[in-house]
């Protein structure tokens, strides 16, 4: 695995390792290597942007699960450059990969992708076959997915995870959640949009599935939710009245590069439940979901 320490990552690795899975991840620094460790896994060194160093770590691997990213968090998203390491590892990064993969002799490569790949479809429902809209936010997730697909073959499978956006216990949410109890808006898009959703403690059972699919592209999530419910279940885990949603400033600040998160997306995960028999442990949208997220928070600011 490569991205064994990064939110879906740690959730991946506990839930392989809690499968009897023997897990190897490529680590470069001495505390990720220790990180690995105590989940129970093995770690091997190694840089996602060196191919040989990726092809000697998968000698003897059954399968390559690839999860690395580098999303910036918060207001940094916003500076320029943000986005730079994260879009090459879902190009270069993945090219790495599928070539290290192909060398040693690896049958399956699973990667993760995004849900805000398909177009804006108001209501309607989105499946695998709905159309894609590539942007500059987009593109990178595209090449990094048709290296993949390419790479499946008669022998060999290739597995794409369009996860929804994530919320649980990870630093995107309590930075949504922290500017929720600050009375910020958070929402982004219409209310009546909706919006495609995975908790954390469904990641690692999504990976543990994905060495089971066929070859294929598949969606990853909960039931989808209307943005004004997602909104204000961020205003009652974080104790104020109501959600608000961002005017035209906030909107103009986030740009062009941010513009997916806007789309409406009712993406339905019925094709991966049925291919694999995996369901999500946490279906539905509710303020629980934000409970970790709360944790440590500073008290509700006073109205």
């Amino acid at each position: 695995m490569t991205g064994g320490t990064g939110v879906i990552g740690r959730a991946a690795v506990r839930a392989l390792v809690g499968a009897d899975h023997d897990v190897v991840v490529v680590t470069r620094s001495t505390e990720s290597s220790d990180a690995v460790t105590r989940m129970g896994a093995r770690p091997v060194a190694g840089n996602i942007f060196d191919v040989d160093s990726l092809e000697s770590a998968y000698q003897g691997a059954e399968a390559v699960i690839n999860l690395a990213a580098s999303a910036p968090v918060g207001h940094s998203a916003l500076l320029p450059g943000a986005w730079r390491r994260h879009d090459r590892l879902r190009t270069t990064g993945v090219t790495n990969v599928v070539e290290a993969a192909r060398r040693a002799g690896v049958r399956r490569v699973v990667q993760e992708s995004v849900s805000f790949m398909y177009a804006d479809q108001g209501d309607d429902w989105i499946t695998e076959h709905s159309p894609l809209e590539i942007s500059s936010m987009t593109e990178p997730a595209a090449v990094g997915e048709s290296h993949v697909q390419d790479y499946a073959c008669d022998s060999r499978v290739g597995v794409v995870l369009r996860f929804g956006t994530i919320v649980g216990d990870d630093g995107q949410t309590r930075h949504w959640l922290r500017a929720a109890r600050h009375g910020r808006g958070i929402g982004i898009g219409h209310p009546s949009d909706w919006a495609h959703v995975i908790h954390t403690d469904d990641l690692g059972g999504a990976v543990l599935a994905s060495l089971h699919a066929p070859s294929g592209v598949y969606n990853v999530g909960a039931e989808p939710v209307q943005r004004l419910d997602l909104v204000q279940g961020y205003a009652d885990a974080a104790g104020v009245g109501s959600g608000a949603f961002m005017g035209s400033l906030g909107r103009w600040l986030i740009g062009p590069r941010l513009e997916p998160l806007c789309r409406s997306l009712r993406v339905c995960s019925d094709h991966f439940a049925a291919q694999t028999g995996w369901r999500a442990v946490r279906p539905k949208f509710d303020a629980g979901w934000l409970d970790a997220a709360r944790e440590g928070l500073a008290a509700p600011v006073p109205s």
